[in-house]
């Protein structure tokens, strides 16, 4: 089943059942207003919307044709938002950056932080920024939205809590990650709001490429048209869906619509530093990574952060070529106080 949140004017939308080629939808307020309403009564809101995307499929259900473009970010705004970096080559790259050494114990207990959530991008909206210094970049990601999770839960009833699967473009501004991180306090004007895909799907969408804690098929990032990144997700991802979920839940109950993203996804090549998609490595899902493999090659990074203009494109497609999630495609705009 795949799920979306159309734009209505409000700042929660109105929820939707989209078919799986991603052309055509059915509003379902009859069920739930919203995605977040939904999700607060699973049990009984879940089975209903399967019956409606059937019904999409057989064509015994009414629809209206979808456009990604009329989708805000499944969960608009959410009661939380919780980044992980279970990439951990990811880290050990963007630390170095800043010169930062890397704990032992990076490898062994997940890092995440607590993101805004109180206002999502929509995927097909620009991100915009005061300062191009800032240095504004792309993050593409992986995120599951769960239900109840009660506090120290299981690795199990952690990964049985997932009920949806989108990805992400977690949009960060490297250059003001050092100095805030110096403070010891964690990100906080660092990390904008984030833009998520046009669908959330539910795991059985994904077939033998969701095999309960990660999703195992590259995430397709592209710059200003041309392939940057081609990770695949299910490669090198050292903490799974299911331990970042029981990590966050360690002390704290999740509540139903907590997403958890998986941090930047991020390969490897033969136990080194990937390389560029145009020199056939699977590339980068952000730019920070690039700029730390040009400066362990050449001294110094080459490439600049996103400018004024720049279309960042994130995708992934199953085995067939099709478009999966739909495609959170964004231009870097000035942004300008009314």
């Amino acid at each position: 089943m795949k799920l979306a949140t159309l734009k209505d004017g409000s700042r929660d939308g109105k929820l939707a059942v989209v078919s799986r080629d991603l052309t055509r939808c059915s509003e379902v307020g009859h069920i739930a207003r919203t995605l977040q309403a939904a999700l607060d009564d699973w049990a009984h809101t879940g089975p209903r919307l399967e019956r409606v995307a059937e019904g999409i499929e057989t064509g015994a259900q009414p629809t209206i044709r979808f456009h990604e473009h009329d989708a805000l970010s499944p969960l608009p705004r959410a009661y939380q938002w919780a980044d992980g970096s279970a990439y951990v080559n990811h880290v050990e790259l963007v630390r170095k950056a800043r010169n930062a050494e890397m704990p032992a114990s990076f490898w062994t207990d997940p890092l995440i932080y607590q993101g805004g959530s109180d206002s999502f991008i929509a995927p097909r909206d620009p991100i915009l920024m005061a300062d191009e210094s800032w240095g504004v970049d792309m993050e593409g990601e992986i995120a599951v939205v769960v239900d109840d999770v009660p506090m120290g839960a299981s690795l199990e009833e952690a990964r049985a809590a997932i009920r949806l699967v989108m990805l992400v473009n977690d949009v960060s501004l490297r250059g003001l990650i050092p100095a805030e991180l110096a403070k010891g306090f964690g990100f906080y004007q660092s990390k904008p709001s984030s833009a998520f895909s046009p669908v959330a799907v539910t795991p059985d969408e994904l077939g033998d490429a969701w095999d309960g804690g990660k999703l195992h098929l590259p995430l397709h990032v592209d710059l200003n048209g041309k392939p940057f990144g081609r990770a695949d997700a299910g490669v090198d991802m050292t903490f799974d869906f299911g331990q970042l979920i029981a990590h966050a839940a360690k002390t704290r109950p999740l509540a139903a619509g907590t997403i958890i993203g998986s941090g930047t996804v991020s390969n490897k090549l033969n136990g080194g530093p990937g390389k560029p998609v145009s020199e056939g490595g699977a590339g980068y899902s952000c730019i920070a990574e690039l700029r730390m493999i040009e400066t362990i090659v050449g001294g110094a990074p080459k490439t600049h952060f996103l400018r004024f203009g720049d279309t960042v494109r994130i995708e992934m497609k199953d085995k067939a070529g099709h478009s999966i999630f739909g495609a959170i495609e964004q231009s870097v705009g000035p942004y300008e106080k009314a």
